[in-house]
């Protein structure tokens, strides 16, 4: 480079240092909490809050670029319930995601999800390790499937079904995971063991007959929630036509793990949502397939009847 003119080596150098940088796609924050166990050591449970944090918000999981307000708002619920052994633990876990609606303040949460078959190896002394293609420890990929999930089903509320990829490495994951022999984190939330762990989560997300759920994401959020300030009624519509591709998925697949999720997640908010529409008729309609759909949460749906 020392033969180049002066000017040409400054423009190279301006150029080598504007380039854009990849940032971390996340903006997680790790809560635990110990009321089950007996942790004399404090500064060991900060230490392994600290380090789940760090893993989660400086790994890099896609070749997107986000610019540092674009990252997913995360957040990880661990509460430990039992320590078998030194340096092992069995958690129960809720993971929550959330993204911001267009044009307002308000975050909107797009997954809730309760795990409640964490069991990992953790030391301080020792890295979060994590490989893509090989299993390292439970821990790493819990996390890292938890992330491609969070971005997975980000991307669907911002592009019709835009999250395939991302569920693809969530399930190389599962994958690996799955194949280890008996060790102490033997965790079956892997396998197929019931219906409501994470291994269904995904099963869930890939299912073909379930596809009317993801496209109704984006109807919910981009055609929908973006929308609400400035096209209250359009907003509405699309939120709608997302709640029949729900009630569909429902009617295909019984009890499904996504829609039980959903409903956990979206309840209250929708039920706000149409208690203040001026149009009597879409407020019946949609309490009623909200009703037949979701009766767990009848009452809130009711509500919507109302006046407001």
């Amino acid at each position: 480079m020392r033969n180049l003119p002066l000017l040409s080596c400054l423009l190279l150098a301006a150029v080598l240092f504007t380039r854009p940088v990849r940032a971390q796609e996340l903006q997680a924050e790790v809560t635990i909490t110990t009321e089950n166990v007996t942790i004399s050591d404090r500064q060991l449970v900060q230490q392994m809050r600290n380090d789940m944090q760090t893993f989660l918000n400086t790994r890099t999981f896609t070749n997107q670029t986000y610019r540092p307000e674009e990252r997913i708002r995360c957040r990880f619920f661990v509460g430990i319930t039992e320590i078998p052994q030194n340096g092992t633990y069995r958690a129960t876990v809720r993971v929550v995601s959330s993204r911001p609606v267009y044009g307002t303040g308000y975050e909107t949460n797009v997954l809730s999800f309760a795990d409640r078959g964490w069991i990992f190896n953790y030391s301080p002394q020792n890295p979060i390790d994590y490989s893509e293609n090989t299993f390292v420890g439970n821990l790493s990929s819990l996390l890292s499937f938890y992330a491609y999930i969070i971005i997975g089903m980000d991307q669907d509320s911002f592009s019709p079904l835009s999250g395939s990829p991302y569920y693809d490495r969530a399930r190389t994951i599962l994958t690996n995971a799955a194949s280890q022999n008996v060790t102490t984190e033997t965790d079956e939330g892997w396998r197929d063991t019931n219906n409501g762990n994470r291994y269904w989560l995904l099963n869930n997300l890939q299912d073909p007959q379930l596809e009317a759920f993801r496209s109704g994401m984006y109807a919910y959020y981009r055609q929908g929630m973006d929308l609400f300030i400035t096209k209250p009624e359009e907003a509405r519509t699309s939120i709608t036509t997302a709640l029949q591709g729900v009630q569909q998925a429902v009617q295909r697949r019984p009890g499904t793990l996504l829609a039980r999720s959903f409903f956990t997640t979206k309840a209250d908010e929708i039920a706000n949502i149409f208690r203040t529409s001026p149009d009597q008729q879409q407020k019946v309609s949609v309490a009623t397939l909200l009703s037949e759909t979701d009766p767990t949460n009848s009452a809130k749906y009711q509500a919507i009847l109302r006046q407001p």
